[in-house]
């Protein structure tokens, strides 16, 4: 995939600030300071598109970005860190349930797991959400520069026992070296294609 273009759209916390939903859209979600920002900055070779922060936990709301004019990035809130009131703990799973519950057009999720943690929480409720809502998952393993190569191994062993997911499940992402950015795009590629399969099926049953 080749990325042209890359604009914010706009930020919005209800269904009814969303943009008009007319586009595919593929959502980026997991803990604060897991690297979602660095992350879809690289994916779309823009370092300073999406802000990134000190602060883990500032961003209270789904940021929207449109790609190429054909498909929108979603920013979903961080979740976990400690030093976010109780509060606005509970209005990230509202905010993100009501999207992933709403959202026609989501062709799928990237959740994003930091090589050095052990999935747990949210992380977990999220992968059983999207099971439930039958939205496709894109797991990305993050901060892979952090291990040395040796150590890869016995630090991914408990995500993907906590996670139950295979280890080719995961793509493997550094924002330092940029490592996995093309693996991470082709399958939003293929996520996105899922798209235009369901429109040529629909015009064939139409028929």
């Amino acid at each position: 995939m080749q990325i042209k273009s890359a604009e914010f759209i706009k930020g919005a916390a209800k269904p009814v600030g969303y943009p008009p939903g007319d586009q595919p859209e593929i959502a980026f979600a997991g803990r604060s300071n897991v690297g979602k920002s660095s992350l879809i900055n690289v994916l779309v070779n823009r370092r300073g598109l999406v802000r990134t922060s000190s602060t883990p936990g500032r961003t209270q709301m789904l940021n929207f970005f449109e790609v190429n004019q054909e498909f929108m990035l979603v920013d979903l809130p961080g979740f976990g860190f400690a030093k976010v009131p109780v509060a606005v703990k509970n209005a990230w799973g509202a905010m993100a349930r009501t999207y992933l519950e709403n959202r026609s057009n989501l062709k799928a999720v990237i959740l994003l797991f930091d090589i050095r943690r052990v999935p747990r929480g949210e992380e977990l409720q999220l992968l059983d959400w999207l099971e439930e809502l039958n939205i496709p998952t894109i797991p990305v393993i993050t901060k892979v520069d952090k291990i040395s190569k040796n150590r890869r191994s016995a630090q991914i062993r408990p995500i993907l026992e906590a996670t139950g997911l295979p280890q080719d499940a995961f793509s493997f992402f550094s924002a330092h070296t940029r490592e996995g950015r093309e693996d991470v795009l082709q399958r939003i590629e293929m996520a996105l294609s899922s798209e235009d399969q369901e429109i040529e099926e629909a015009g064939h049953d139409a028929e």
